[in-house]
């Protein structure tokens, strides 16, 4: 019999080792070490490899086949309800994937995939599994969702039904095509799939699952690989479009181990302020389409609201420090506004602060404007700052920062109607940047008429047919020129 042994696993990234550490060594982690019994394996149950028959001939497949004899299946996706959730998962839900969604608590997560619940039970059969909420915690936030607490109390016994045991065992409510089941055992979840085989299965959430024949407590990296893994079994064996919902560490990764995200086909984070309405939904892994695709929303008295123009909720009014540049997340053009202010030091070493940009290009930016133009940037304090709140990562942001940096040393306003982008290097010249031709559509869409670009082979019958005014430089002292009028490099 297999002699049994314990050994700790690192609940952030799955590690195993036999001697406990305060610090895990592979992640370097403190503290997420957890004792975890295990067996230990046997390789004489392993089933022998046949013996290969000397007539039989070589280089014949078993099992495996040519790539091009295997069948074509129709891709037909399911849609969410949600223009915004389905333009981020590639155009709608595919029968038998994985879909892992990660957000803060209190985020939202659990509002979307029950307003997503609500809405495609109207045309298929939808389980959700609730393993941290009751039945009767769901129902009302369901009335809520669906604005239905007056019709549901004129509404007759069939309409709504509730079904219990007195033991405690699973709980069921019944609305049309959407069935509840509020459980934490996952053999009961399995069955429940097996019997219904609904065409979507919500998994709210993936930690709070427990699986009996596991001694480790339920959010462990055991439970939460074996869970996902019989799910994951399930789903492709009955094509179940499969939603999990994940937790999140206090660094703002995706609790449990990596290999839950190796595991399932599409990754989307749920992002958002916490003084702000809007929420960001945004695709991390995608096998069925684009990553670092971008979906809004906005939270509302009534639950999710999808928005469908979203580069109003990043533009402002204009002013000295300002510039409006485009940003691409994904495929999707977002012109969003950007703020700087730049002021003398009274310390020794001037203040570099930056929210929503990374610092380490603002100080790269300063460094480029300091050696090229000439300004004295190393005695003034710079903050800098996009609006509404969105986290802006590519490089064609760099001219936008450029101009509003020195449009407030200079005390300057950027004519009205003007966009920039394009990408600093060290040398001062402004380097091309990509899905250029989105950029100008969307910005020539919200009314702008000007936009400063790099010098790129971009045609001319574009310009014309958007109406906008393509101004393009080959340096930032060029292009800041083109922008403000003025030089800047002259007091």
């Amino acid at each position: 019999m297999a002699r049994s042994f314990a050994s700790y696993v690192c609940q952030s990234c799955g590690a195993r080792t036999r001697q406990y550490f305060g610090r895990c060594a592979a992640c370097g982690g403190w503290n997420t070490l957890v004792e975890q019994a295990a067996a230990a394996t046997d390789n004489r149950r392993r089933r022998p490899v046949g013996a290969v028959d000397p007539a039989e001939p070589q280089g014949r497949p078993r099992r495996s086949e040519p790539i091009a004899a295997v069948g074509d299946r129709p891709l037909q996706r399911l849609a969410s309800g949600y223009g915004e959730l389905d333009r981020v998962l590639g155009g709608g839900l595919v029968p038998g994937s994985l879909v892992l969604l990660g957000g803060d608590p209190g985020i939202g997560k659990s509002t979307l995939l029950l307003q997503c619940a609500r809405t495609m039970a109207s045309g298929q059969m939808v389980l959700y599994v609730s393993a941290e909420e009751s039945a009767q915690q769901v129902k009302l936030r369901w009335r809520r969702l669906a604005g239905l607490a007056g019709a549901l109390a004129a509404a007759g016994p069939d309409d709504v039904v509730i079904e219990g045991e007195p033991d405690g065992a699973a709980k069921g409510v019944q609305q049309a095509g959407l069935q509840l089941l509020a459980e934490t055992d996952l053999e009961l979840v399995l069955q429940e799939l097996e019997a219904l085989r609904p065409a979507v299965a919500i998994i709210d959430s993936i930690q709070a699952l427990h699986d009996g024949e596991l001694g480790s407590a339920p959010g462990s990296v055991a439970q939460v690989r074996e869970c996902a893994a019989a799910l994951q079994r399930i789903a492709k064996r009955q094509h179940t479009a499969l939603l999990l919902v994940g937790h999140v560490t206090k660094e703002g990764l995706l609790a449990g181990p990596k290999v839950l995200e190796h595991l399932v086909d599409a990754v989307l984070t749920f992002e958002g302020e916490r003084f702000a309405s809007h929420r960001l939904l945004r695709a991390v892994k995608n096998r069925f389409g684009a990553t670092h695709e971008l979906g809004v929303f906005e939270m509302q008295g009534s639950g999710l609201v999808e928005v469908t123009n979203p580069s109003e909720l990043f533009l402002g009014g204009a002013g000295p420090g300002t510039a409006t540049i485009v940003a691409c997340e994904g495929t999707r053009p977002l012109v969003v506004e950007l703020q700087a202010l730049v002021s003398p030091t009274s310390y020794a070493s001037p203040r570099r602060s930056a929210t929503g940009i990374a610092a380490n290009r603002l100080h790269q930016i300063l460094a480029v404007l300091e050696k090229h133009l000439g300004l004295p940037l190393s005695r003034f304090d710079c903050y800098l700052a996009v609006a509404g709140g969105l986290e802006v990562e590519e490089p064609a942001a760099d001219l936008g920062v450029a101009a509003a940096v020195v449009a407030s040393y200079r005390d300057l306003t950027l004519p009205e109607g003007t966009v920039l982008v394009g990408e600093l290097g060290l040398g001062g010249q402004l380097r091309p940047v990509g899905q250029l031709d989105l950029r100008l559509q969307e910005a020539a869409r919200l009314g702008f008429r000007r936009a400063v670009v790099p010098r790129t082979a971009l045609p001319a019958s574009l310009a014309r047919r958007l109406d906008l005014q393509v101004l393009e430089a080959s340096s930032v002292a060029e292009a800041l020129v083109l922008a403000l009028g003025v030089d800047p490099a002259q007091d």
